[in-house]
């Protein structure tokens, strides 16, 4: 039994990661008090644990105790106290270790993903992997295996948390150490690097061996080395360029692919000013200005690039201006583009200073060639903002024309679809105004009976009204049955032609309508 205790303490030891020493301080110490709290004692309780043969012996008042009298309770106390403990000494040992390994790279299983964050299980601890840290466009699933850079270790009230990274820089020189052994033996050194996580990455690298190709051993045969880095980060382009301490040279390895035809360091701003041909100009900017953003991060440069045509009407715009400052000179002209300076923005922005101490100019001379620079150069970028506004506009009402246009087309489109079909849309107000047009003009080109010739003999009103008196005596009567219409007396006077109307002075007798004379009385 005493052996096992030994062999348990030595057990949560290495597992722990724990010094043994400190885990038997610990447990002699939750001994002690579990004494005291059984005997209800309050003078220090000693227990010793003997390293050799396992055994626990301890004392109070100077006189022996059994502790296996210390019954449920106290093996409780006991329990609590010890993992307490335990866990407090854990959390030190893993931040400590986690904090001497800050920056390597640690493989890792996920185990959740919540909300875009992943905890990963690296060992001892689980690690975090916030959405931030994580390469855009990539995606994870639970269990899988990946490689991450351990970025930083915090300690918490309850936990250690550690935080990982796929989109550090630092986890491409990591990779580079892993896959390229001169890397790792230090025979190749990565001088600078410039990432943009998902997208490309630039690695400045040079050999301290002259045998030794840096890029080459970087790429490896046929590509294989930096294949697995590739690989690795999802297929993240990754550019190997030549270090050089000569800026000129180095930013000029820095834009390739693209061809560079001279290059103006102006040292006071830290800019350089690189003039490429036109065809080589998309790919000295890249795509969204991406390889001259990475360039200018790789070389700690401000790279403005320009065209020839740009950069002569740059340099011929700086000397008109600066020669029609009184007491200046083609000389000093020279000497302002020797500097870097490649337009009047420059003068205005590196100020009199410079002029003064490194072109040992007047001083006063000085204030005016950049008052005057300074001028020239608000009036230019008035000039641009208008011309941006004007742009702007342009495309604004070409837009509105356009839409204008295909708007137009989609109804004359539909229209022609409409009669293709042979069908009329009756909630469509142009189709039923068509249709209406039509009716109208068919029943005015149809012949009347009077353009005809034919003689069409209108029933007199008396036939007329016998006809109405005959509807109107067909009706049921109350019993059901329909009375017949009467029948018209025949009338022995022959039936009168109707006549024509007549003038009012010209009939020969009192109108039909005119009632008769009453007789005079005798």
């Amino acid at each position: 039994m005493s052996q096992d205790v030994l062999r348990i303490i030595d057990g949560i030891c290495r597992d722990k990661n724990i010094d043994r020493d400190t885990f038997v301080a610990d447990l002699e110490s939750a001994m002690a008090g579990a004494i005291r709290k059984t005997y209800d004692a309050e003078e220090d309780a000693e227990v010793k644990l003997d390293l050799l043969n396992g055994n626990f012996t301890a004392t109070m008042h100077g006189k022996p105790v059994d502790i296996n009298l210390l019954g449920r309770i106290g093996a409780q106390i006991v329990k609590q106290v010890i993992k307490q403990k335990t866990h407090e000494r854990e959390r030190a040992s893993i931040f400590q270790e986690f904090t001497e390994r800050r920056g390597t790279i640690i493989t890792g299983t996920i185990v959740r993903a919540d909300g875009g964050n992943l905890l990963v299980n690296i060992g001892r601890t689980d690690g975090f992997l916030p959405r931030s840290e994580q390469i855009p466009g990539e995606t994870h699933q639970v269990g899988e295996r990946i490689r991450t850079l351990i970025l930083e270790a915090r300690e918490q009230p309850n936990q250690v948390k550690i935080i990982l990274s796929r989109s550090n820089p630092e986890l491409i020189l990591r990779l580079f150490e892993l896959e390229v052994p001169e890397v790792a033996e230090r025979i190749i050194e990565i001088k600078a690097l410039a990432r943009e996580a998902g997208y490309r990455t630039k690695v400045a690298v040079s050999s301290i061996d002259s045998k030794v190709d840096a890029v080459g051993a970087c790429v490896g045969v046929r590509g294989s080395r930096i294949r697995s880095v590739v690989d690795e980060l999802g297929g993240e382009k990754i550019d190997i360029v030549r270090w050089n301490e000569s800026s000129q040279i180095l930013i000029q390895n820095s834009l390739k692919p693209a061809e560079v035809q001279e290059t103006a360091l102006c040292f006071e701003l830290g800019k350089a000013t690189v003039m490429v041909i036109e065809d080589q100009l998309s790919l000295a900017i890249g795509k969204r200005g991406q390889n001259v953003r990475l360039a200018a991060r790789l070389t700690g440069w401000d790279i403005d690039i320009l065209t020839p045509e740009e950069y002569n009407k740059h340099l011929e715009n700086l000397e008109r201006t600066v020669l029609t400052v009184e007491g200046v000179t083609s000389v000093i002209v020279d000497k302002l583009i020797a500097m870097g300076c490649v337009s009047v923005s420059d003068v205005d922005e590196i100020g009199p200073d410079p002029l003064v101490n490194e072109l040992e100019l007047d001083p006063e001379l000085a204030a005016r060639i950049v008052q005057a620079t300074g001028e020239e150069a608000t009036r230019l970028e008035e000039e641009r903002a208008q011309q941006a506004q004007a742009k702007l506009e342009e495309a604004a009402a070409a837009k509105k024309a356009e839409a204008e246009a295909k708007e137009a087309q989609e109804s004359t489109d539909s229209v022609a679809a409409h009669a293709d079909s042979g069908f009329v849309d009756e909630a469509s107000p142009e189709m039923a105004t068509d249709s209406d047009a039509t009716e109208a003009t068919a029943a005015a080109t149809e012949p009347t009976a009077e353009e005809s010739g034919d003689d069409v003999d209108s029933d007199p009103p008396e036939a007329s009204a016998s006809e109405d008196d005959t509807e109107s005596t067909s009706e049921t009567t109350a019993s059901g049955e329909v009375e017949a219409p009467p029948v018209a007396e025949a009338s022995d006077e022959p039936a009168t032609e109707p006549t024509e109307p007549t003038e009012p002075g010209e009939a020969d007798g009192p109108s039909a309508e005119a009632p008769a004379p009453a007789p005079e009385a005798d």
